[in-house]
Order: structure tokens, then sequence, then C-alpha cells
């Protein structure tokens, strides 16, 4: 019987359902308002201040903040970009074998250290490979996420949902022993022969049925001006003698053309005497000097009209003319990870063209091209942007996380060991990461003792900063994570999540016991790929294991599916952080995520369950 307190909690938990697909608002936002508001209605809900804010200090809740340190500690070291480097050098000819090494490495990576530093040093080495091999990068980037996303499943640091999982599954079982005797917190490897079959399971379906039904949305040897719609936008214009132009400096002419409001175009080279000149130089135009200008074509019109300039429309621009000899940059292909600084400012709030001399041409977002008043447009999560830049900056914004650069044309033109050079501290590094695994799995301290202990042994070896220790994380997940735990609390303090597993229970009656793992399983993996693998599992772990309690299963492989199930949001890009983060890179398309995924998640639920009920039994 539905109490007025249960029926609240669902309200919530809708409202929360509503806001997580709308991304009206971040979902970490979201889930800080869910804990404020079950607080708030605490008469109701059961969920007292104290047991509300619990959630920043959980065993899971530290443990992922430290592997989240542990991974930027190991990637500092420059192996898992040395394991990239190696990855061009032997792959290099053949699509399949370059498909086939990725999706390896990467699913093995992944179970080991976060998978979305790995995705992110992945996408721009990937997208280079495919340009060197004039291969379509999209028939590469949506199987690394999902190879990725397949790794996680390996052991318990693999995501941060199986750390929250097994946190789950210990109160479960603090709380209710006599209903959930064998429930219990995940150990280190509990689960990896099973992760082993998914990830063989998944590997071989993206090298082969994947591999086909993967879309080539990119042309290989199409270069970012076309992919950006530029070329049109593009215009070569000659000084002549008469133009008001002529004897101006090149830094001036933009405060007396203004080029920002009345005319959208904007000046990006110069050729004076020879030279390749920046829009910033101080060199005064001359008759003949050749200007290369952005912007719609019916400005570009008036603005040749206007300064009395020849326009030479048959002359073709290409990225490379862009470039300056007194501003050594480049144009590169970049996107903003969810945890930037830069999501939800404005272009021109980010000041990267103040402070960094970079310029943005052009935004994408999904399928939607912004080419005017780019300095209003405010950024996004998994915006790509067309920037032009310089190397150093490049380097800056990559390793500050504000930027992930997926796209530029020098990327592997050096050295492997300039490329990607390995520091004195690797091999300490390493032997950190390897001693808290096997601290952990061997069960000589908890696993989050064993994690804050390597967080200790990197900042004390200097293999890491603490300022470096403190960015590394990923504070939004932290915040989600935290937020939504009370609601999980919420739903046991009223009685929802009862009510939700004898409904699952009568639902799928006529079923047999498998089968209702497989629905567990389906319906987190749906729920993850909608909201966020971490809402789901806190949802639907305290259900599993009362439906499981309510049919006579076992509630621990019932745990389990909705674990490994929340690595398994295939079928949207916004569900998963990797699925986004190649989203623009690879040009998709929201439906190829169905068209790819779909399949999997149908292939991946029936082995996931048979190989459940086969290894834990129900």
């Amino acid at each position: 019987m539905a109490t007025t307190g249960t029926v609240l909690v669902f309200g919530i938990i809708g409202a929360a359902l509503v806001l997580f697909l709308t991304d009206y608002i971040p979902p970490d936002v979201t889930a800080i308002g869910v804990l404020v508001t079950l607080v708030v209605l605490e008469p109701y809900t059961g969920v007292p201040a104290a047991e509300a804010v619990a959630g920043f200090g959980t065993p899971a809740t530290v443990t992922i903040i430290a592997m989240y340190i542990l991974s930027a500690g190991v990637q500092k070291t420059g192996v898992v970009d040395r394991l990239g480097v190696a990855l061009v050098r032997r792959t290099a000819g053949r699509e399949s074998r370059l498909l086939g090494a990725t999706v390896g490495l990467t699913g093995v990576t992944a179970g080991i250290i976060n998978n979305t530093p790995v995705v992110a040093v992945f996408v721009p080495m990937i997208t280079k490979i495919a340009e060197q091999l004039q291969l379509s990068p999209s028939k590469l980037l949506l199987p690394l996420s999902y190879a990725a996303m397949l790794g996680g499943t390996l052991t318990l640091v693999g995501t941060a949902t199986n750390l929250l999982a097994s946190d789950l599954a210990g109160d479960l079982a603090q709380a209710s022993p006599q209903q959930y005797p064998t429930l219990h917190p995940f150990s280190m490897f509990e689960f990896t022969p099973v992760g082993v079959v998914i990830l063989l399971t998944g590997l071989v379906y993206l090298v082969t049925v994947g591999r086909r039904l993967t879309p080539a949305r990119i042309d290989p040897f199409d270069d970012l001006l076309e992919r950006f719609e530029l070329s049109e936008r593009l215009a070569l214009m000659v000084v002549r003698p008469d133009s008001p132009l002529v004897e101006q400096r090149i830094t001036n002419i933009g405060a007396t053309r203004d080029l920002e409001s009345e005319l959208h175009v904007d000046l990006l080279r110069v050729d004076h005497d020879g030279e390749a000149l920046g829009p910033d130089s101080d060199q005064r135009l001359a008759p003949g000097d050749r200007l290369i200008l952005l912007g719609p074509p019916a400005d570009l019109r008036q603005f040749s009209s206007r300064y009395d300039l020849s326009r030479r429309p048959r002359e073709r621009i290409a990225a490379s003319d862009l470039i300056a000899d007194d501003h050594p940059g480049t144009l590169v292909e970049a996107i903003t990870p969810s945890d930037s600084g830069l999501v939800e400012t404005t272009v021109g709030e980010s000041k990267l063209e103040e402070r960094f001399a970079t310029t943005v041409l052009a935004i994408k977002r999904g399928s939607t091209l912004f080419h005017t008043d780019l300095r209003s447009i405010t950024l996004q999560a998994g915006d790509t942007l067309l920037l032009q830049t310089t190397p150093d900056t490049i380097e800056y914004l990559d390793e500050a996380g504000e930027l992930v650069v997926t796209k530029h044309p020098h990327a592997f033109d050096r050295d492997i060991d300039e490329l990607a050079p390995l520091t004195p501290k690797a091999p300490l590094a390493l032997s950190i990461l390897l001693g808290v695994i096997v601290t952990a799995a061997l069960g000589v301290v908890p696993i989050v003792i064993a994690a804050l202990g390597g967080v200790f042994a990197m900042l004390v070896t200097d293999c890491l900063r603490p300022s470096e220790a403190y960015d590394a994380v990923g504070w939004d997940v932290i915040f989600l994570l935290a937020g939504i735990l009370p609601l999980g609390v919420a739903m046991q303090q009223t009685g929802g999540d009862v009510l939700l597993a004898e409904a699952l229970a009568q639902g799928v009656g006529v079923l047999p016991v498998a089968g209702v793992l497989l629905v567990c399983y389906l319906l987190t993996s749906l729920l993850a790929a909608l909201i966020t693998p971490v809402a789901s599992v806190v949802l639907l772990v305290p259900i599993a294991a009362e439906t499981a309690s309510t049919i006579g299963a076992e509630a621990f492989t019932f745990v389990l599916a909705v674990t490994l199930g929340a690595s398994a949001a295939f079928m949207t890009p916004i569900g998963y952080q990797t699925n986004l983060m190649v989203y623009g890179p690879g040009g998709y398309r929201f439906t190829d995520y169905v068209r790819v995924g779909a399949p999997l998640q149908v292939l991946l639920s029936v082995v996931t369950t048979a190989a459940l009920v086969g290894y834990f039994g129900v």
C-alpha cells in the first residue's frame, strides 16, 4: 500500500528523471537538489540531514576520489600515451587490425584505470591514425567508447558504478542480514570471470557485426574546413590602391570596420610583402596585400564593396592558408568535456582570444553548426570547437582539462620519445597502482584504505602534486553520486523499493528466475542510457535485491546484474561520458548509437545473464 511518503518520493524521482533526460540543469546540480528536497520533506521521506550528506563520506565515494587521483598519477607518467603511440607504430595500413588493437587495448586498460582519461587520450590519437591511413575516424571512435565501457566490467575499480554498487550491497546486507544472508560488498576480482566473458563477447561483436553497422560519417579525405562547412564562408580579397584600408595597421582594422556586429566578418591572415601575418600584426596594409576573411557570404560581399577590395572567388582556401608566419599556430578540433570550466560560459566570457590568442571559428553541437555571433554562444558539454590557436595553447588547455583536443595536423610528426616521453616516475607510479590492486585483492586492508594509501604514496614520492590530485577528481561525478544516494535511502524508508520489487516480480511472474534476472539487467542498461549509470544503480540495486528476495532467488546475483547493466548504456550519447566524448569528433547522429548499440545490448543481456547464472547461480 502506497503511503504519502512513498508517493512523494516517487514524485521526486519522476522530477529528477525529467531533469536528467532534458539536461535542463547539469545532473550533479539535479542530484544536490534531490538531496535538499528529501531533507526538507524529512517527515515524509524519512531522510534526516546527517544521513543525506553521509554519501559524501561513504567508502565508495572516497574510493572513487582516490582512483581518479591514482589514474591521473599513472597518466602523468606518459604510459597511456606511449601505449597509444605503440598502436600507431604496429597497426598502420589495415583497418581491421587497427580496430582490433584499439578496442582490445582500450578494454584492458579501462579495467585497471578510469576509462574517461583513457578515452580522452585515445580520441586524438585514433583520429590522427585514421587520417594518416585515410580511414574514417567514425569507424573507430564509437567502438573505442564501447570498449572502454566493456572494460569497466573487469574489476571492482573499473568504473565508479562498480564501487557504488558494492557499497550499496554492503549496506543492504548490514541492514537486513536475515533477508540477504549471502549479500556482501564485492572483492576486487569477484566478477572478473563474468567481465572477461562480457569483454570478449563485446570485442568480437565490435570487430565483426559492429564494424559493419558503424557508419563512416566523416569522409577520410575531408578537412576541417569542410567538416565545419566553412569553405563557403572563407574569402580571399586583394587590397586595391584606393582602398581606405591602405596604410591602416592590421591590428587596428578591427576597430575601424566594426566586424563583431554590423558585419560578421573576421580577418584571419594577411599576405604582405612575402610574409603571412596574423590579425595582431603592427604592419601597415599596402596595395596588393591579400586578406583571408571569414564570414557569411552576404557580409563578405558588403565588406568587399565598402573597403574597395578585389575578390578572388576562384582560389580555394585550404586549412594551411589560415596559418601566419608571425603567429605560429594551427587549426585544431577540440571538444568540451563535462567537467570543463568552459561549460556554461559564453565564448566571450571564456576569453580564449584575449588570454590564449585562440580564435573560435565554428562550434558544432550534434548536427547543428554555429558560425555567427560565436562570442555569445554558451558552451555545453560535448560541443566540438574549431580553433585557430598555438601549439602551446593546445598543450595547456588539454592538460588543464578545459578542452580535449581531438584533431590537429601535427599530432604524430615527432619522434616517439618526444611525442610520448616516459617520466622517471613511471615505474614508481605503476608499482603504486599495482600495490593498491594487489593489497585490495588479497584483503589485507579494505579497498578504500588501499586506495588512499596509494594516493599518499603518489603524493609523497612526487609522482603527483597536491594541486594536480585535486584537479584530477571528477567532482561532478562525486556530487552526482553523493547527492543521489539519499534517494535510495528514501525509497527504503518509505517502502518504495518493496512496492516496485513486488510490481516487478508480479509483472514477470510467468518468467523463470533467469528471465527476471535478464529483465533487471535490461532495465538497468536502458535507464543508464537515458539518465546516468550512477542514478540507475542507486535506484535499482535495492529493487533488484528485494525482487530476488520476493521470488526466492539469489540477491547477490541480481545486484551484480544491475551493476554490470549500468556499464551497458550503449544506445544513447548522453548516458555515459565516453559516448559523449566521441559524439562530435565522430560526426555521429543520435540514431547511430541505437543502430550499433541496440544489437550489442541485446547480445550482452543474454550473455551476461547466462554467465551470471552459470558462475554465481540464482
